[in-house]
């Protein structure tokens, strides 16, 4: 028969058993207070943008305003031009015609019978050849 073994004289040193795991992470407190902090910022940054938003948008507003008055100015030199243009071809073409007036309101037959300015609402085209 064979003999089993004995612990040796005082027995084995005792075995240490205990859970030791570590922790999960930070706490619901920790979660909260970085949540809470990151829409803030967030929320924070959006504001922002909009306020940027607005100022843009006023200032393409007061550009165009601004603008406004050196864009007439131009056209209106372009129309002179075209008036004085065409009221010079309008006097080479009627030059043969007795009692034609070529002047600023339309010449013998005006359209308006009134001394209030209005523009033209039909332009001409001028012919391009084509080669």
């Amino acid at each position: 028969m064979a003999s089993q073994e004995l612990p040796r004289p005082g027995g084995f040193p005792a075995i240490r058993y205990q859970r030791n795991l570590p922790k999960r992470g930070p706490s619901g407190l920790v979660l909260m207070a970085g949540l809470t902090t990151v829409c803030g910022l967030g929320m924070y940054r959006a504001i922002d943008g909009v306020k940027e938003r607005k100022e843009i948008e006023r200032e393409k507003t007061w550009a165009r305003i601004h603008l406004v008055p050196l864009l007439q100015a131009e056209t209106d030199r372009d129309h002179y031009r075209r008036e004085q243009a065409m009221q010079a071809e309008e006097e080479a073409i009627m030059r043969n015609v007795p009692d034609w007036e070529v002047n600023a309101k339309g010449g013998a037959s005006a359209v308006y019978h009134t001394d209030r300015y209005i523009p033209r609402t039909i332009i001409p085209a001028v012919e391009v050849s084509s080669k």
